[in-house]
């Protein structure tokens, strides 16, 4: 294949490259043709000497406090930098917040086009193409273009991670001029760790349905009992939280919600793609955008009282019909 494909991988703070920016360079490396690989961060020797041993024909870096954070104006440039210097006709990163953020400017920088979100890549006869999903994860499109150079974000999950190969890569150092920014970084904000919920490595992804806010058998609602019984399985479990868009919206039809749920956690209906080996859904009626996220979990089990509802035909591998409280009350005892 005549193609040259970069894999451009935003350092993080730790020095390191993500499983996603693994995911990423395995998809590349499985299409054939020149492989390079761009990092852009505060320090990269250690990211770099982590992925020079990946089969990659070279390693590009651009360091420094500039690249240390995300911003738009020093990302793009150093992006573009790399971009040049490794004469790339396809770019590839992961569909992270730094690089979907620049992606599209980068492509316009380099006067190409852009895709976002690829699901997956193939080459024949030496022509790329890629999958995506339309409408919300209802449709899926194979494309190719002529035009280059070819810019795109990759979701996460679509393969196994790249692994070393033992053959150690010459590594490039580039100094492109510093861009004069106005963006000044203070500080940096983040949720406390035991507060995290949304893992997208976890092993597990634990939905919670609307039925948890619902009256139970005593007529009463335990609107608080459920937070607790769910966080208690996050933390045991180190789960992934999500929820389904009815409890994610409850809050505008004047009933109670868990705290704890924001829309950052809704399956399916923002696009995203949840692609845990394992999946418990609880509390739930089978509501058509959760289930077509749901669909890309590997294993997929349920907790209704209903056996007749929608979520327990064709959506579930395995259905437990009995009381998500009684149950998650059991499971948390036994962890």
């Amino acid at each position: 294949m005549s193609e040259s494909i970069l894999v451009l991988v935003t350092v993080q703070p730790g020095g390191s490259a993500t499983r996603q920016d693994l995911e990423c360079i395995a998809l590349v490396k499985s299409l054939g043709g020149k492989l390079s690989i761009g990092l852009i961060g505060g320090e990269t020797a250690a990211a770099a000497a982590e992925l020079s041993k990946l089969g990659a024909d070279k390693v590009y870096c651009v360091s420094g406090e500039a690249y240390a954070v995300s911003r738009y104006k020093s990302d793009a440039a150093a992006a573009q930098a790399i971009a040049m210097e490794a004469g790339a006709t396809v770019i590839m990163g992961t569909a992270s917040t730094r690089w979907n953020r620049i992606a599209a400017g980068l492509a316009q920088r380099l006067g190409g086009v852009f895709d976002s979100q690829i699901a997956a890549a193939s080459e024949d006869a030496g022509v790329v193409s890629v999958d995506r999903w339309f409408y919300r994860q209802r449709m899926k499109g194979t494309l190719t273009r002529t035009k280059r150079p070819w810019v795109m974000t990759v979701s996460a999950g679509v393969c196994e991670p790249a692994t070393n190969t033992g053959t150690d890569t010459e590594v490039v150092q580039l100094a492109p001029a510093d861009p004069e920014s106005c963006t000044v970084v203070k500080g940096v904000r983040a949720a406390e760790g035991d507060s995290q919920t949304i893992r997208p490595e976890a092993d597990i992804l634990f939905v919670a349905g609307a039925g948890w806010t619902k009256k139970q058998a005593d007529g009463q609602v335990h609107a608080k009992e459920a937070e607790e019984l769910i966080l208690g399985f996050m933390d045991k479990t180190d789960a992934s939280l999500g929820s389904s868009k009815s409890l994610v919206d409850l809050g505008s039809e004047g009933q109670q919600v868990l705290s704890c749920l924001t829309h950052l956690h809704q399956i399916g209906q923002t696009g995203a793609t949840p692609r845990h080996p394992k999946g418990l859904s609880t509390c739930c009626h089978g509501e058509e955008p959760h289930a077509v996220g749901w669909r890309f979990i590997n294993e997929r089990r349920a907790i209704s009282l209903d056996p007749n509802c929608g979520w327990a035909h064709g959506k579930a591998d395995v259905l437990y019909v009995a009381d998500a409280f009684a149950v998650m009350r059991h499971v948390n005892a036994m962890l």
